[in-house]
């Protein structure tokens, strides 16, 4: 007989003397200090590949380190297969030690689970930030850890953050991310190994026409934005433009929508301010010449797509 099986036979027969189970002594408790009032971590689950170290107490016979296969099981002796994947360490003790009493091994087992080694380490970090990719996660991080190992938020990142549990798929997480130091702990929370993070885009508003900076403008973590707004993002209209003949146009379900706006009446205060939409073009034209100030959808839409590609100001 093998060497490892002599000790595991061994190990069975100093358990179960004479047909009965054994009882072993329990563990010495553990010092447990209150725990601050706080939020529940999120449990990490064992998934395929994990390499997990089981132990028994009192048996060091019993001690091993297992891999997760791909059908999510673990060989134990004396208790054969176990599926694991999907539980969390606490539960697969549980597991383990049920079916140690079930099969009259033990009494009273006391199982340790420990997850040594993830077999998905990395978290994935994509969308707007400065370096996509994926990073490992070493030890316990969180939402703001992340966006900082990939770099920060990119100017055109938006307020809404989607982790996506790789235990969970179907169920995303969507994180808030706010300006006020009273609200970002709650937006920081816990990211677990092989978490996918996708970091919005915000709304952009294009202004061009007879401004002094006719480029695209992000909405500042997707809040609102007005017409004032974006005309004073773009530096204010140019002595030549036609303020009465600017045009709002609008992307909808049925195609683009021309708005006149009376921006004249705006800036005077006159007429209420006009609230903006993302993917927004305000067109101010130039007041010399009928055929400015009538110019088509497309031709607008073509000094924007243009603006798109050679970047942002």
């Amino acid at each position: 007989m093998q060497p490892g099986l002599v000790r595991i036979a061994m190990a069975a027969a100093l358990v179960v003397p004479f047909g009965f189970a054994q009882d072993l002594p329990a563990p010495p408790p553990a010092v447990q200090e209150p725990a601050p009032a706080s939020t529940p971590a999120p449990l990490i689950r064992i998934a395929s590949g994990d390499l997990l170290e089981v132990s028994v107490y009192g048996i060091p016979e019993l001690k091993q380190e297992l891999r997760v296969s791909s059908s999510g099981h673990i060989s134990l002796p004396l208790v054969g297969a176990i599926q694991v994947a999907g539980s969390s360490s606490e539960q697969a003790e549980k597991l383990i030690a049920q079916r140690l009493l079930e099969g009259g091994f033990l009494n009273n087992p006391h199982v340790s689970v420990f997850v040594k080694e993830f077999a998905t380490q990395g978290v994935s970090i994509l969308g707007e930030v400065a370096k996509p990719g994926i990073y490992p996660l070493l030890g316990s991080r969180r939402l703001f850890d992340a966006i900082s190992a990939a770099g920060g938020l990119t100017e055109r990142a938006g307020k809404v953050v989607t982790i996506t549990r790789r235990d969970r798929p179907q169920e995303p997480q969507l994180v808030n991310l706010s300006r006020d130091p009273a609200e970002q702990s709650a937006s920081n929370v816990e990211i677990l190994p092989g978490d996918t993070i996708v970091v919005s885009k915000a709304g952009v508003v294009y202004v061009v026409g007879e401004v002094n900076r006719p480029s695209g403008f992000v909405m500042d973590k997707n809040d609102t934005m007005t017409v004032l707004q974006a005309v004073a993002m773009a530096e204010g209209t140019s002595p030549v433009a036609s303020l009465d003949s600017a045009r709002l146009i609008r992307k909808t379900q049925n195609g683009h929508t021309d708005i006149p706006i009376q921006l004249k009446q705006i800036l005077a205060g006159k007429q209420p301010d006009v609230p903006l939409q993302a993917e927004d073009i305000l067109f101010v034209p130039r007041s010399l010449g009928k055929s400015a100030a009538r110019r088509s959808v497309d031709a607008i839409l073509q000094i924007v797509t243009g603006i798109a590609i050679f970047g942002r100001r």
